[in-house]
């Protein structure tokens, strides 16, 4: 049992200080670039890349930025009053029906 406990303990601290190291290479990058000689080249990738672009892909996301649509004048044509008879008039038939018939 004590075997076990010490090997979940050794393992979780060295996964803590490998992404303690990523986290320390991604923000400083002439750090990263003394371990990694061509971390300055777009085909590299490693955690620190990974962690620094935020995704698992190196290339970042495109931005959508586009210019303003200029809005013209908008015509509103005159609105003209218009009958229209209601829907539930049609259904006036069985307002006074017998209460056996409805």
């Amino acid at each position: 049992m004590r075997n076990s406990t010490m090997t979940r303990a050794s393992v979780a601290v060295l996964a803590s200080a490998a992404f303690l190291w990523a986290l320390t290479l991604s923000a400083s990058p002439q750090l990263h670039e003394r371990v990694h000689p061509d971390a300055n080249q777009i085909e590299h990738n490693c955690a620190a890349t990974f962690i620094a672009s935020g995704n698992y892909h190196h290339a970042p996301a495109a931005l959508l930025i586009r210019a303003p649509v200029p809005l013209g004048d908008f015509d509103i044509p005159a609105l003209s009053p218009r009958w229209s008879q209601p829907v539930f008039l049609v259904a006036s038939v069985f307002e006074h029906a017998p209460p056996a018939n409805s």
